[in-house]
């Protein structure tokens, strides 16, 4: 009988209860968040509903409850929803950016294009009663992206908050991870982000896919195609922030309307961070004025004239400091209160001061110049001069300094520049009282702070190092006791352990007497110029030394191939074959090539000929020459074929040497038979001439050995006639660098077919009349068979 403690088999497993409440949770709380969100966007209708019921009220003089009647007959029949009727009505009240991106809409549409607008209306309209009625810029984001993005294809949104040093603050944002929103809640000035391009470039930028840029911002994978667009949100000239747009998908160029929705919205985000940013007791100007009274530089407190459309119009001075000095001439009283482009026209142009303050204004990032020309008009006459300028903006206000430089200012900023990049620096050592003056320069050349007292000349020798200081002894001697001009060179040993070289001159400036009154001079950090001295030196021991090694590899090389190939060798017959060779070596000896000839009888009675030329110059070339000649001569013995001997000599040159690469001829002439079979490796075919005219034989294919393992050589066979001539070469007979080797080896062709008296002769008649300008060396076999 079954226990009934026993579990049956049919019951369900014992964790299936808890799998079946945590299933039943999550949808509890899918459920509640579909019913929060559900409740944000009535929310949101009923306040657009509200507000249509406001302008009802006010045009039609009515009470709340009689413009709810009207509201909801006029929509029954016009046969639209409330909420599509409340967001027409405010359209045509507001008439603002939203009207206009749900118009064009309406002008863009066929057949159901009101439908389109009134969809596109209530969207925008449903997103500002959100964004109006929000608490804060994270639920402005997120009703952004509910109500008016998400249609748009969007996936997440970012409103960013603009600096006052063009930093930015992610102030909300919807779509992206929390964790990911804290990662990038403050972006430093100077990152280069979507928003930081739109902020300083001040429009919209649009990225079809983001990760072809390499821009870092929040939310994004560099692997991960997705499409972007940051616009600019600010009003009156100043950028508050920026909005950044996600799609999780690449974005193609937009349409029109699309770009003026995400203005609107833009917009609508500015209006958020102006008024949820500023400070609570903030009045502007006011600590900024206390600021610019204490500076010693020209400073005008400038603040933001806005026309009649809320537009930045220019910039009123609003305050200038006690030090400030007009360039023009013109009193602080005419220029206090005055506009920017009414005191200082000439500034509006390209580039100029004007453009400088409003990027600041919009940006929020300062702007520094060292030296900028300002021009003012005096009496209708241009009159410029040259300032160090400094733009910052502080709340809602700009500073503005300036320091206008005269002749000497501009010297002594001329004579500072050049003793940084000269790494100079300059020194006065009183001789009465022993107070030392240093350039700023000196500072930096000693490793120390300006705070330190200078090191006076009588102390030098204590901070260098002791092997030179016999030299610093003489050189004070000279100065202090002879009284003349004198100069030398030691090692500076600096606090910081950095040893630097540094070059002295100095001379005394004595009163009418003779008495020393003070000594004058200069330093200068030399360090460069000694260690590219002691590179020189060393580079100049390593190169004549190199010099040398090649020079003698270079005569072994020479040796090696004079030895076995002399530059001449008299004619000598085998069978009814008549041989001659000449070999012109290359004019420079650094220029020692690999070519080499032969001609041998081998034990078949058959005679070997061979031509071949390896690639390079120098001993490497040399060497690897006797390799494949003498390779050649004994694979010769086994009787084998031309074809044969080239495969099993590409084996040689690929496998058993430094992977040296050639060309090659190698041709077996048969006594009895007179036929010359031959083979070619990447080489120029011989040239036979039979009754006086010269031609090539007929080319056959073959690869140059030692570029692959495995090569297939084709063979030819070629019976000689009694009076024919053979020719075999290398290329250095005939390249030239300034003609093609086809035309060569037709000047070739016509210097052969000239008579001669011997063999010999007609060889020496192709050498002195080859046109070659290479300096290469040159292998000649020449056979004639009898």
């Amino acid at each position: 009988m079954h226990d009934p403690h026993e579990p049956s088999g049919n019951e369900p497993p014992a964790d299936v209860p808890a799998t079946m409440g945590l299933g039943r949770l999550a949808a509890t709380v899918e459920r509640l968040r579909r019913e929060v969100r559900e409740a944000h966007a009535a929310a949101d209708g009923r306040a657009l509903i509200e507000l249509a019921k406001g302008i009802l009220v006010e045009r039609l003089g009515c009470n709340p409850a009689e413009a709810a009647r009207q509201l909801a007959g006029l929509a029954e029949k016009a046969g639209l929803s409330p909420l599509e009727l409340a967001a027409d009505i405010v359209n045509q009240a507001a008439r603002d950016r939203m009207t206009q991106a749900a118009g064009e809409f309406l002008s863009a549409a066929t057949g159901d294009g009101d439908a389109e607008k009134l969809s596109v209306a209530v969207r925008l309209r449903t997103a500002e009663s959100g964004a109006l009625a929000a608490a804060d810029t994270q639920a402005v984001a997120e009703s952004l992206l509910e109500h008016a993005l998400v249609p748009l294809g969007a996936h997440a949104v970012a409103v960013w908050a603009a600096g006052m040093d063009a930093s930015l603050t992610l102030a909300g944002s919807a779509g992206f991870g929390e964790e990911e929103a804290r990662r990038w809640r403050y972006v430093p000035p100077g990152v280069a982000t979507p928003a930081r391009q739109a902020l300083l470039e001040r429009r919209a930028v649009w990225w079809t896919d983001l990760s072809r840029t390499g821009l870092p911002s929040v939310g994004h994978r560099r692997d991960a195609a997705e499409g972007r667009v940051a616009l600019p949100a600010g009003t009156g000239g100043r950028v508050l922030g920026v909005l950044e747009i996600a799609w999780p998908h690449p974005v193609p160029p937009q349409p029109p309307q699309v770009e003026r929705q995400v203005e609107a919205l833009a917009e609508l985000a500015a209006h958020t961070l102006e008024t949820g940013s500023r400070p609570v007791a903030y009045e502007p100007g006011s600590e900024l004025v206390d600021l610019a009274d204490g500076l010693h530089d020209s400073a005008l407190v400038l603040r933001p004239h806005l026309d009649a459309d809320g537009r930045l119009a220019d910039f009123r001075i609003h305050h200038v400091n006690g030090e400030f000095v007009d360039f023009a001439g013109r009193p602080r009283g005419m220029v206090m209160g005055t506009l920017l482009l009414e005191s200082y026209p000439m500034s509006a142009g390209e580039g100029g001061l004007y453009e400088k303050v409003e990027r600041v204004y919009a940006t929020g990032e300062p702007f520094r110049a060292e030296r900028m020309t300002l021009t003012a008009l005096v009496d209708e006459v241009p009159l410029s001069v040259v300032a160090s300028v400094s733009i910052s903006r502080v709340g809602e206000d700009v500073l503005l300094v300036w320091r206008v430089m005269d002749e000497a200012a501009r010297l002594a900023n001329l004579l500072q520049h050049a003793q940084r990049l000269g790494r100079v620096g300059a020194f006065e050592e009183n001789a009465v009282t022993g107070g030392v003056v240093w350039s700023e320069q000196m500072y930096t050349l000693h490793g120390l702070p300006a705070t330190e007292p200078p090191i006076p000349l009588q102390r030098l020798p204590r901070h260098a190092h002791p092997d030179d200081g016999v030299a610093l002894g003489r050189f004070l001697r000279t100065l202090l006791h002879h009284r003349r001009p004198a100069s030398t060179a030691f090692r500076l040993q600096r606090p910081d352990g950095v040893a630097r070289h540094i070059r002295v001159v100095a001379e005394p400036v004595l009163d009418s007497d003779g008495t020393l009154l003070a000594v004058r001079g200069a330093f200068q950090d030399v360090s460069a110029q000694h260690w590219t001295e002691v590179a020189l030196a060393a580079t100049r021991d390593q190169l004549a030394h190199s010099e040398q090694q090649a020079s003698e590899r270079n005569r072994l090389a020479l040796q090696l191939q004079n030895a076995i190939m002399p530059p001449t060798r008299g004619p000598f017959e085998a069978f009814n074959l008549k041989i001659a060779v000449r070999y012109r070596p290359a004019e420079e000896e650094h220029s020692v090539g690999g070519d080499w000839y032969d001609a041998l009888v081998l034990p078949s009675k058959q005679v070997l000929l061979s031509v071949g030329d390896v690639a390079g110059h120098g001993i490497e070339a040399a060497t690897g020459m006797v390799v494949l000649r003498n390779a050649l001569r004994g694979l010769a013995t086994t009787g084998a074929g031309p074809a044969q001997l080239l495969t099993w000599l590409n084996l040689v040159a690929h496998q058993l040497t430094e992977q040296i690469t050639a060309t090659a001829v190698c041709a077996l002439f048969d006594p009895e038979t007179g036929v010359m079979r031959w083979a070619r490796a990447g080489h120029l075919p011989p040239i036979q001439i039979r009754s006086g005219t010269p031609t090539e034989l007929p080319m056959i294919s073959g690869m140059m050995l030692g570029v692959l393992a495995e090569v297939e050589y084709e063979e030819g066979a070629h019976r000689l006639e009694q009076g024919d001539v053979l020719l075999m070469y290398t290329d250095g007979l005939i390249e030239r660098r300034d003609r093609s080797l086809q035309h060569s080896q037709q000047h070739l062709l016509r210097v052969a077919g000239e008579p001669g008296p011997t063999l010999e002769e007609r060889l020496d008649h192709l050498l002195t009349h080859s046109r070659s300008d290479t300096d290469d060396d040159t292998c000649l076999i020449g056979i004639e068979y009898r």
